[in-house]
């Protein structure tokens, strides 16, 4: 039957089950739902409902014989792992080969192009947690004014800095440099933070700049068929617009709910496409089971 709406909620990294190929990378036993529904129970009425319990066992949360939804679970056809791979993938972005990752930081020789581009040397170079990066170096770039540079499982060249040492607006700056600099690499993130030594926290400014996506994607055909897409948290970001009419940035995963609900309240046709992105920047990296739950 068609749909006058779609309301599409991307939870970042929420999964429930490892793909053939997890050892791959590292991931071997991987499955989100059911590790944390093992460690601390779970009680989640409305999505047993819709058929969680159906796809896989999650414990506290068992099949039903009349589920209110249709269910499945599928795997990624292509190889990595990372958001845009998995989003590009999910309108329709094939792709051959994995988008390339820097384990080892990046090399020296590329670091000291950027660094004469952008006219302060850098800090890290290697592949880290992002808040505990910030705790190991924050201080030296505070004292220093060079910002870290970082890398994680995906492929992305993260860039970190203090709103007081380099400010939002060159901090954006040097990424649009970094992007200009790296075509291939899957994304180019701000990482601003705040506070004091010991006490550095991220802020809600982060920003990513994302490789463009293959024409024809499924937000493409929707903006040829004057369909109104409206996206909801970093969306926007990881398809650089494309296909957009609407959207709305979020600082956390209740501050995208509620957007998701006044979207909904002001859109009866059309996509409402959602990224809930603290699942995976705030817990998943973490492996922080009592803050996902």
């Amino acid at each position: 039957m068609p749909f006058s709406r779609v309301i599409w909620i991307v939870l970042d990294s929420v999964g429930i089950g490892e793909m053939p190929d997890a050892a791959s990378y590292g991931d071997a036993g991987s499955n989100t739902l059911g590790n944390i529904a093992r460690l601390r129970p779970l009680h989640l009425p409305n999505f047993a409902a819709l058929g969680l319990g159906n796809i896989a066992p999650v414990t506290g949360v068992g099949p039903v014989d009349q589920p209110t939804a249709a269910y499945g679970k599928c795997t990624l056809a292509s190889p990595g792992k990372d958001t845009t791979t998995g989003h590009w993938e999910m309108v329709g972005i094939h792709l051959d080969q994995p988008l390339p990752l820097y384990p080892n930081g990046f090399d020296p020789a590329f670091m000291k192009a950027f660094e004469d581009r952008i006219g302060r040397d850098t800090l890290g170079n290697k592949a880290a947690s992002g808040t505990e990066i910030i705790a190991e170096l924050g201080d030296e770039h505070v004292r220093t004014g060079s910002p870290i540079i970082y890398t994680s499982a995906d492929s992305v060249f993260q860039i970190a800095a203090h709103e007081e040492v380099i400010p939002l607006w060159e901090l954006y700056k040097i990424c649009e440099v970094a992007r200009e600099m790296l075509p291939g690499i899957g994304r180019i993130i701000a990482r601003p933070f705040e506070g004091e030594s010991g006490a550095y926290r991220r802020t809600a400014n982060r920003k990513d700049y994302a490789m463009p996506p293959a024409p024809g994607m499924l937000l493409d055909q929707l903006a040829a068929a004057k369909v109104p897409v409206h996206s909801v948290g970093k969306i926007f970001d990881v398809f650089l617009g494309r296909g957009i009419q609407l959207y709305d940035k979020t600082k956390t995963n209740a501050d995208g709910m509620a957007k998701t609900l006044a979207a909904m309240a002001d859109s009866k046709s059309g996509l409402i496409f959602v990224n809930l992105v603290d699942f995976d920047m705030l817990y998943g990296h973490r492996n922080d089971v009592e803050g996902y739950a």
